[in-house]
């Protein structure tokens, strides 16, 4: 194998592991974030089970009194439902931003250098949708903690409510 003129083949070997190095540290972001995008969609899917569930209960509600209650549940599950769908659409910007970081890294080693500012705009781009999508996840977990502190969980059945001491 012949090098070019004035690089030796530790040169040539050290540019390409510096490359490699360069171009992974994108892809292990980008597994975080899809374990975020796991962890936001499953939560979201089930807070939709309780607010299908909450809207069934309210249907089926004979009196006032777990009507209310109930309202409240299906606002505080809706604005729930609001943030994780904004946390998944951050996590998946910041998702593709990543990818565009990494395919930009690619370009600027084979020499081109007009790609330098993208690869630094998406990588930063990238941290902010993920750090953005984690403070907005961090909003529906005080939501949901805020709602079981002060009106506990949603009753199995409208019956159960009615033997819960804190209703």
């Amino acid at each position: 194998m012949t090098t070019l003129p004035g690089l030796s083949m530790d040169d040539v070997t050290g540019g390409i592991a510096h490359v490699i190095q360069t171009a992974l540290t994108p892809v292990f972001f980008l597994s975080g974030i899809g374990a975020l995008l796991n962890l936001f969609n499953a939560r979201l899917a089930r807070v939709s089970d309780h607010l299908a569930h909450a809207a069934d209960l309210l249907r089926n509600c004979p009196d006032g009194g777990d009507e209310t209650r109930l309202h409240r549940q299906l606002r505080r599950l809706a604005r729930r439902t609001w943030l994780l769908d904004a946390a998944i659409a951050l996590g998946a910007v910041g998702g593709a931003s990543t990818c565009g970081a990494a395919l930009s890294l690619f370009l600027q080693s084979y020499g081109s250098s007009a790609v330098g500012g993208w690869t630094i705009a998406l990588f930063a781009s990238a941290l902010g949708c993920t750090v953005s999508a984690l403070v907005v996840f961090l909003g529906d977990s005080v939501l949901a903690w805020h709602g079981l502190r002060r009106e506990g969980p949603l009753p199995r059945s409208l019956e159960a409510s009615k033997t819960d001491p804190r209703h």
